[in-house]
């Protein structure tokens, strides 16, 4: 954008240069604002009627037995028909007005700014915009969850969108044709949904390195209630878990002893002697101590089942005490309030920065000036699906965490936030509460210069962070994170090695999955080791090369020696 101010900008600023705040005349019932209602009334009514099956802007609780994405419900990137939201010729009023003082002071200094010749001076307002805005997403965070809470300041929550002729005509388009609910039931949510969660109750706060203050009353019980529950929500859905898995094994014992069962009955007719049939033979007397093993094999499982079923009760009835005390809670105060909001907010403005670096762009406005990317390129919902559904083709076990030998897939929660950014990361591995089957939470930028990669930073920083809390103390010495600090040792090399870590895991995934070989001999042992490609994919690289044939055999020698 150059520094010549847009006519159509000049013009709509013009209205409202001389105001103290931007205001929307009380008589807005003009011909041209009622047909601009009803093709939003028509349009949003159109989106409902299409849509079936699925509940939209539900997210499924964590499901264990779900092993993949499903990738019927992104599979469509776009609307077919652009929401006209963006054609609302009273947007940037309808978007500021309402909200105070921090609407008045990122209007002022938006004029300053988009007036602005001298680029020193704009350097300024850029700088003054960032804190406004940021402060106008407070003010506009308390009010999320009304019902009153119009599509123009969602837009500007969740996209950066506070006038729309800051737009090109093409992103203009692109932008109007993104999904606006969350068809997918998958825990990738944009900045006004993340909000709204938490206001709901549904997501607690996203946990920081401050000490939380104690506070009194119902909200204080609440809150605790909700620790509770995260912490036995974990117990609960491991011993169900469990018992599955038991059962299914006790199910698939029974069915081969009843097979051999009825192998021994049968005995063939005795020439010369009959009606008199034949011994055992030797394969029947085989399955004698074939069915004594698995009779064995059905106690053991019938006594872990037992164990398993004694937990999964117990669960229950504290899920059933914990569910009653906070209904009962319920009806004293919300159970989120203004300061748990506005704590949440500035957590997220924390991790805005944070996916721009500190001399990244962190301006929050969204504009033509900036944006670069392609359709496919911007960080929405469906985008962020696909290229996470791709990570875990080729790194099956990324979203996977093990407890009691058992490996739960658990798709973390993701925040897009409309940042400039090229850096996603992971803010938490899981719930401190419930370490077995809580969502972690990571971040990714919605317009980075390459989105593949953002989503590759966020996930192999998830990868290192639940490798490191799984070790423990013994991180620099066990497991993958062990394995690889004591690569970086050996070969003298200082710096971040999470950042090492997460490099390499990009070439992992981008080059050493294709089978061109770009990490040194020993990070690719470790990789290879410690986060596998799918079997199809490892048969597919020894016929490549020599170097993954001998991976192959070290992963049979593996197999091989296990128990020994």
């Amino acid at each position: 954008m150059s520094d010549e101010l847009d006519p159509t900008i000049a013009a709509l600023l013009h209205e409202t240069v001389n105001s103290t705040g931007p205001e929307i005349s009380d008589e807005s019932n003009n011909y041209g604002e009622k047909q601009f209602e009803a093709k939003m009334a028509e349009h949003f009514k159109s989106e409902s009627d299409t849509n079936t099956g699925i509940k939209t802007d539900e997210i499924r609780e964590v499901d264990l037995s779900i092993t993949h994405f499903d990738k019927s419900t992104f599979e469509k990137k776009f609307l077919d028909e652009p929401s006209p939201v963006f054609d609302d010729p009273n947007y940037y009023k309808a978007c500021l007005t309402g909200e105070g003082e921090s609407s008045q002071r990122l209007h002022q200094i938006l004029v300053k700014y988009l007036n602005c010749q001298d680029k020193n001076d704009k350097t300024v307002y850029r700088q003054q915009i960032v804190n406004a805005y940021w402060e106008f997403l407070r003010t506009l965070s308390q009010k999320i969850g009304s019902p009153s809470f119009s599509d123009c300041k969602k837009m500007a929550f969740r996209f950066g969108v506070v006038l729309p002729s800051l737009f090109s005509p093409e992103q203009k388009t692109f932008f109007a044709k993104s999904i606006p609910n969350n068809n997918t039931g998958e825990p990738v949510l944009y900045m006004d949904e993340w909000i709204k969660e938490i206001v709901k109750g549904r997501m607690k706060l996203s946990t920081t390195d401050e000490v939380p203050t104690k506070s009194k009353g119902p909200q204080a019980d609440q809150q605790r209630i909700m620790a509770l529950k995260s912490k036995n929500s974990g117990k609960l859905q491991s011993a169900e878990n469990l018992v599955n898995i038991r059962e299914s094994e006790r199910r698939n014992l029974e069915i081969e002893i009843q097979e051999r069962v009825k192998f021994l009955c049968e005995h063939e007719e005795i020439l010369g002697l009959q009606p008199h049939r034949a011994t055992y033979t030797d394969l029947q007397k085989k399955a004698f101590s074939e069915i004594t093993n698995r009779f064995h094999e059905l106690q053991k499982i019938d006594r872990e089942l037992n164990n398993y079923l004694r937990e999964l009760k117990d669960a229950k009835e504290i899920e059933s005490n914990l569910d009653a005390k906070s209904t009962a809670e319920a009806f004293n105060e919300p159970s989120v309030g203004k300061d748990e909001i506005l704590s949440e907010m500035n957590t997220i403005r924390q991790m805005a920065k944070m996916t721009c670096g500190r001399q990244g762009n962190q301006f929050p406005i969204m504009t033509r000036e900036f944006f670069h990317c392609m359709d496919i390129g911007t960080g929405f919902r469906e985008n962020v699906l696909q290229e996470l559904e791709w990570i875990e083709s080729i790194d099956p076990e990324c979203f996977c965490r093990i407890h009691r030998g058992v490996s739960h897939r658990i798709v973390p929660y993701v925040l897009l936030v409309p940042t400039y950014g090229d850096n996603g990361f992971c803010w938490e591995p899981f719930d401190r509460f419930n370490r077995v089957t809580s969502r972690g939470r990571i971040v990714i930028p919605m317009y980075p210069r390459d989105l593949k990669i953002a989503c590759l930073m966020a996930v192999g920083d998830l990868r290192w962070q639940v490798a490191k809390e799984k070790a423990s103390f013994d991180w620099m010495s066990d497991g993958l994170t062990g394995r690889y600090y004591q690569y970086l040792e050996e070969n003298k090399m200082k710096g971040d090695i999470k950042q090492f870590f997460i490099d390499d895991y990009i070439l992992w995934i981008t080059k050493e999955a294709n089978g061109t070989q770009k990490l040194p001999k020993e990070v690719r042992d470790i990789f290879w080791r410690y986060m596998p490609f799918t079997q199809e994919r490892k048969d597919e690289l020894k016929m490549r090369s020599l170097v993954y044939l001998e991976l192959c055999k070290k992963d049979y020698n593996r197999s091989i020696s296990d128990g020994y």
